[in-house]
């Protein structure tokens, strides 16, 4: 489907809820404050566009291009990115609190201080995001890929990890309290002084990660792969 004609949005703050503007070309457009609730933007093109502070509760952006938009402090909760590409966006702040992002592009995006509690990430790809001291309390990572992400202070209490690839993930000071790493691919990550208390890691891959200062119990860890592991008390797992 082609990409519509966009109506005169531009700088107006424009109450936009509930409108149906799927398809619409809106690259580049500043549209910071508007709001967007339940409003239709399946596959809209909206790379590069300013939507600082923009309300898109429950808005509907299965598809939609998001490449290097701003989003900071966004109101995202409950809003469908199911696919949609926010690689490089600017999620700074922004209200992702059960939003659907289940297969969503986010190469490189910054969510720094993002609030994804129980958002769906099943699938999604992060790798090399930013999510330092994001809150990702019971979010579903199933299956997504966060090679190199930085999740340093990251609240990932109760998430699921199942099947994760971490490699080389920085995990400084997250808290992993009760999170499920099952089968997660931890290789190379940094979980210094992270909590791992009650975490579930059968089978998880843990290959020489740093757990140096981990808060977390022998028996926490039965059943990972520990080899070449750093362990809490800094000696080097068999």
């Amino acid at each position: 489907m082609g990409e519509r004609k966009h109506p005169d949005l531009e700088n107006k703050r424009l109450d936009l809820t509930k409108v149906n503007i799927s398809g619409f070309n809106l690259v580049g457009f500043k549209l910071k404050g508007f709001n967007f609730a339940g409003a239709n933007l399946t596959e809209a093109n909206l790379e590069e566009a300013d939507l600082t502070e923009a309300d898109l509760t429950e808005a509907k952006l299965t598809k939609a291009k998001l490449t290097k938009a701003d989003l900071t402090e966004a109101k995202l909760t409950l809003a469908n990115l199911t696919g949609a590409n926010l690689i490089l966006a600017n999620l700074t702040g922004a209200d992702l609190k059960g939003a659907y992002l289940k297969g969503a592009y986010l190469m490189r995006a910054n969510l720094t201080g993002a609030d994804l509690t129980v958002a769906d990430l099943i699938g999604a790809n992060l790798i090399g995001a930013n999510l330092i001291g994001a809150k990702l309390f019971r979010a579903n990572l199933t299956g997504a890929n966060l090679f190199r992400a930085n999740l340093t202070g990251a609240n990932l209490y109760q998430a699921d990890l199942t099947g994760a690839k971490l490699y080389e993930a920085d995990l400084t000071g997250a808290d992993l309290t009760r999170a499920y790493l099952t089968g997660a691919k931890l290789t190379g990550a940094d979980l210094t002084v992270a909590d791992l208390t009650g975490v579930f890691v059968t089978v998880a891959k843990l290959y020489e990660a740093d757990l140096t200062g981990v808060l977390v119990t022998e028996a926490d860890l039965e059943g990972a792969i520990l080899t070449g592991a750093i362990m809490p008390d800094g000696s080097i797992h068999d």
